[in-house]
């Protein structure tokens, strides 16, 4: 019994392989931990609380890893680990998130940063 089609494996695989090239990528670049992002943070809104959240009474942290390019703005923000009600509100907040420059050597460099929200009613 076939599982997949051709198309269908190349299609995980090439998935698998850009996944495998994202770590790497973000494996080069510069990594704060939470305290140091957000002591780097210089405009940071919070999140609004999801209405749907709110009618189930649905609490939680969500952890992400944000990668921000060298003007300082969030190119791309990865969820963790929480709650996916939870997980889109603080995932679009974070993308509207500006960050100081960083350089390494003395030129601009992009960065990873873990970023946690926590959501309670």
């Amino acid at each position: 019994m076939k599982l997949f089609t051709k198309s269908k494996r190349a299609g995980l695989i090439l998935t698998g392989s850009l996944l495998a090239l994202s770590s790497i990528l973000m494996a080069q670049d510069k990594k704060l931990n939470h305290a140091e992002a957000l002591s780097a943070a210089i405009s940071k809104p919070q999140p609004e609380y999801p209405p749907v959240a709110r009618q189930l009474k649905v609490e939680g942290t969500v952890e992400l890893n944000a990668m921000v390019n060298e003007e300082g703005m969030v190119e791309k923000a990865d969820v963790l680990s929480g709650n996916p009600i939870l997980a889109k509100a603080a995932q679009d907040t974070l993308k509207k998130w500006k960050f100081s420059k960083m350089t390494e050597d003395g030129k601009p460099c992009k960065f990873v940063a873990n970023i946690a929200f926590s959501f309670k009613l």
